[in-house]
This record gives structure tokens, C-alpha cells and sequence, in this order.
């Protein structure tokens, strides 16, 4: 998949996943989904042409270069008697589940060993390069999230100072889930492409340990394929848009305005 299906995947993820590990307020949910969508885009640092590994110039590049070379080692060490000749790189040590778990694993352990600046960088990070690919927008609205809380509350200027800063220390509670989840939605939107993605790594199937799931064969797709491009990230972006709290009451409002207006026209 493309950058952008998977950082839309992970917005999607991240908006359904958010309830689960206790978020309920908007400046909660949002930077959460953020941060999914931005984490969603790592396990392409083993390509040198994605947008992760080009987003800080020569660091990410850096970082690149040493992921190829682990997974390609990994690969080496580990394959199985029916695994490809492959030099390893790409869709390989990244695209497990279990580098998405010991990746949320090591975020989530950064509040314990670094503090809350070392969480809330975490946290940019992944928000930075959701932006990178899906628009500045996200930006605005990560912001207006956080506004629309303080100023929905109606607390004073000390008191609402006071919630934004509980809320940034909140960043460490949920950084490491939603690093994990956005990687591993990354790997289940590959599992639908026709090369596959090999997440199960290292459970050895058919003989080989990097065995790649997918689909049947009718039902994948490649990767900027039309079916990418005019169904399933138009689909993905709907989804975003619907999860976000409060936006099915408000669509079910608008249509029950517009079959009224039209019943009232189609009337005599």
C-alpha cells in the first residue's frame, strides 16, 4: 500500500482502538489516532524511498540504512528450508508483530526511563510524519481537539491550563499502544497486496519462517492499483471522518434534514 492508504488505515485504526485504552475526550482521541497514523508509516523505514525514511533528511536516512541492514541479517539467520532467495530488507524485520510490540513496548517504557519529554517526542514524531503525508491539516485539528475540550469545560485560564498539562502527561498511557497498533495495521494493509506480508514471523508455515499472508488470489491487489486509489483509500477516509466522536449523530441529523427538505418538495 501507499503512504498515504497506510497512514489513513492507521487514523482509522487509531480512531475505533482509542476507546479501548480508556480515551473518551476529543483532545484525547484525536492526537491518539494522530499518533497511530504517524506510527502506521514506520515499518516503511526498509524502503529508502518512503516517506519515513526520507522525513528528516540524513537521520532517517540513517536509521533507513541500519533497518535494512538488521532485517537483512535477521533474514539471513532465521529463514526457513522453503523461504525465497531474498536479500531481506524490505516488508521483512519491520513488518512483524513483533517488532509493532517490542517497538510500543520501548515507546511505552520512555515515560519510565526518559520522562514525559521523552513520551511527548515519541508522540510528535509519529504526529509529524502523519502530517508529512497526510496534509498540515491534521495539525489544525489535533489543535482544535485539544481546544474544543478546555473550552467546551468552561474552566478559568489556571484551570484550564492545568487540564492541558494532565493531558500531556496522559501522552505516556497510551504512546505504546498506539506505536504497536499503527505498525501493525501497516503490515495487515500489505497482507492485502500481492506480495504479501510476512507479520506472523517467526512461526514457521509451509516451511518457511517469512511466509507471506494474504488473501486469494482474486481479492488482492497491487500496490497504486485504481482499486487502491478509488475505493479503499476513499473508503478509509469516509471511516475517518465517521469515527470521530460525535460525527455519526451529526451525519444522521443532516440526512434526516435532507429526506425531509426532499419529501417536502416531492409533495404538492
Amino acid at each position: 500500500m501507499m503512504g498515504r492508504s497506510h497512514a489513513l488505515s492507521g487514523w482509522v485504526a487509531g480512531l475505533a482502538v482509542a476507546p479501548m485504552v480508556g480515551l473518551t475526550t476529543m483532545a484525547e482521541i484525536v492526537p491518539f489516532a494522530a499518533a497511530t497514523a504517524g506510527y502506521a508509516l514506520v515499518p516503511d523505514l526498509d524502503h529508502t524511498g518512503a516517506s519515513a525514511s526520507r522525513l528528516l533528511g540524513p537521520i532517517t536516512g540513517l536509521i533507513s540504512r541500519a533497518v535494512r541492514a538488521f532485517s537483512s541479517i535477521l533474514y539471513a539467520a532465521t529463514k526457513g528450508p522453503r523461504d525465497e532467495d531474498s536479500t531481506g530488507k524490505h516488508r521483512h524485520a519491520s513488518h512483524t508483530l513483533a517488532a509493532a510490540l517490542l517497538l510500543g513496548w520501548l515507546a511505552a517504557g520512555a515515560g519510565a526511563s526518559g520522562g514525559q519529554w521523552a513520551v511527548f517526542g515519541v508522540a510528535l514524531f509519529g504526529l509529524i510524519l502523519a502530517a508529512d503525508v497526510l496534509g498540515d491539516w491534521l495539525l489544525f485539528v489535533v489543535a482544535a481537539a485539544a481546544f474544543w475540550t478546555v473550552s467546551g469545560s468552561h474552566l478559568p485560564g489556571a484551570d484550564a491550563a492545568v487540564a492541558l498539562q494532565a493531558g500531556f502527561d496522559q501522552i505516556g498511557s497510551w504512546i505504546g499502544a498506539a506505536v504497536a497498533v499503527g505498525m501493525f495495521v501497516h503490515c495487515l494493509g500489505d497482507s492485502l497486496t500481492r506480495s504479501g506480508c510476512p507479520w506472523l514471523w517467526p512461526l514457521p508455515i509451509r516451511g518457511e519462517t517469512w511466509f507471506e499472508i494474504r488473501p486469494p488470489r482474486g481479492l488482492r491487489f497491487s500496490t497504486d492499483s485504481w482499486i487502491e486509489r478509488l475505493i479503499i483509500a476513499p473508503v478509509l477516509l469516509i471511516a475517518g471522518v465517521l469515527l470521530l466522536p460525535g460525527a455519526i449523530p451529526i451525519v444522521q441529523d443532516l440526512a434526516a434534514q435532507v429526506i425531509a427538505y426532499t419529501d417536502q418538495q416531492a409533495t404538492p
